[in-house]
């Protein structure tokens, strides 16, 4: 009995948060910078007169979610906007309809809340916009329907604005709509991409969040990139920490930006490549030539003489000035995707199975070319590691 009781009081004590110190003084310093600037812009736009209702203390709670928790659903704009808006409006008519107070109270929050569901904009501070107007004394009354516009829309817009701007500044992204973004595979067909048919899909989640029925101060997307994250980390826990370095080529054959298209083609034959990293002098990545880019610069669209043009393109002109691309330069990719050698190859899985990535150029701490991982390499390293567990599988029964 005792101990159920203290099992139950336990339950009472809050979860360490995981939030670390620069993202709490983010939230404190942006609550003080909107509530500061909310005031004074709202002091100096609102007559100054005795009765006048500059700021509302629902404002407060509403700094909180927009500067504490920006990336919540109960945070974004259209929330702040439409339930302070809705709120007020139920809270006025609930106070001008209904004489007892505790009664024009209670239905002005059960409707607000109501609307909110309705109007998709659920924001717990209006919740308090509602009863401010129907609690709010004589000042508040007198104002009528005017409360709605000010001071209640007026501190709203003026809150949002400062969270708008504070919020990017300080690398948080918002408003913080829904992505929706599917995992599509790069061939555009109906097939998921290679990760998401192994893990759980949209329809999945979908599922699980139509038998919970609760609202959740998370956003869909959000929960999904946390759940995709919690999968890659159980994978590096199951496959170890294998790292680039310990899988890639280090005798990588490259080119620089001068090097002759003719000389770059024979290199890629040669070695059986279908790619080539481009370098400059001191060794640093600086794009990356695939054969894909040779035959997309020479033109055979058509693949009709495809022999005749790819030979053309990869001949030198004899002429000083030429408009057709004579080196690697002229025709890499300059966004080139690269690894660090610290890198754990499991969060090279999404790059390489979703994204269509063949092959990725390592670098060292210099950011100079250390090796080159292909999707060979990633087969092999993911197959060696799943066939060492399985052996300790078997040893372990075996014992």
């Amino acid at each position: 009995m005792r101990d159920s009781i203290l099992q139950w009081l336990r339950s009472f004590v809050p979860q360490r948060s995981v939030v670390d110190r620069f993202e709490r003084m983010r939230a404190c310093v942006g609550a003080l910078f909107g509530i500061l600037l909310t005031g004074l812009l709202s002091v100096s736009i609102l007559p100054h007169e005795a009765a006048t209702v500059w700021l509302i203390a629902p404002m407060g709670a509403s700094a909180v979610l927009l500067f504490a928790v920006p990336a919540s659903p109960l945070a974004q704009p259209w929330s702040i906007i439409g339930g302070n808006l809705v709120s007020a409006l139920v809270g006025v008519s609930c106070a001008k309809l209904v004489a007892e107070p505790a009664l024009a109270a209670a239905l002005a929050i059960a409707l607000a809340i109501a609307c909110m569901f309705a109007l998709r904009c659920i924001h717990p501070p209006s919740g308090a916009v509602a009863l401010t107007a129907v609690l709010g004394g004589p000042t508040v009354h007198a104002m009528g329907y005017g409360f709605v516009v000010t001071p209640v829309l007026l501190n709203s817009f003026l809150l949002l604005a400062m969270a708008l701007f504070f919020n990017n500044a300080t690398r948080r992204r918002y408003p913080h709509a829904q992505q929706n973004e599917h995992r599509n595979n790069t061939h555009g067909t109906a097939d998921a991409a290679p990760t998401a048919r192994l893990g759980f899909s949209h329809d999945d989640l979908d599922a699980v969040l139509r038998r919970y029925n609760q609202v959740l101060d998370i956003s869909r997307d959000d929960l999904e990139e946390i759940f995709l994250q919690t999968e890659m980390e159980a994978y590096r826990r199951r496959f170890g920490e294998t790292v680039c370095a310990d899988i890639m080529s280090s005798d990588v054959v490259a080119v620089e930006f001068s090097t002759e298209l003719a000389e770059a083609w024979r290199l890629m034959r040669e070695h059986r490549l279908q790619a080539l990293p481009v370098i400059d002098r001191a060794r640093r990545v600086i794009g990356i030539v695939t054969k894909t880019d040779f035959l997309h610069h020479a033109g055979p669209h058509d693949y009709l003489g495809l022999g005749d043009k790819l030979r053309a393109f990869l001949q030198r002109t004899p002429h000083t000035h030429s408009i057709k691309p004579e080196v690697v330069g002229q025709i890499m990719s300059a966004k080139v995707r690269t690894a660090s050698v610290r890198l754990p190859i499991v969060q090279l899985v999404p790059l390489m199975a979703d994204e269509g990535v063949h092959q990725i150029p390592v670098i060292d701490d210099e950011k100079r070319l250390a090796g080159m991982v292909t999707q060979a390499d990633m087969v092999a390293a993911l197959y060696v590691n799943n066939l060492a567990r399985a052996s300790a599988g078997l040893r372990a029964v075996a014992s």
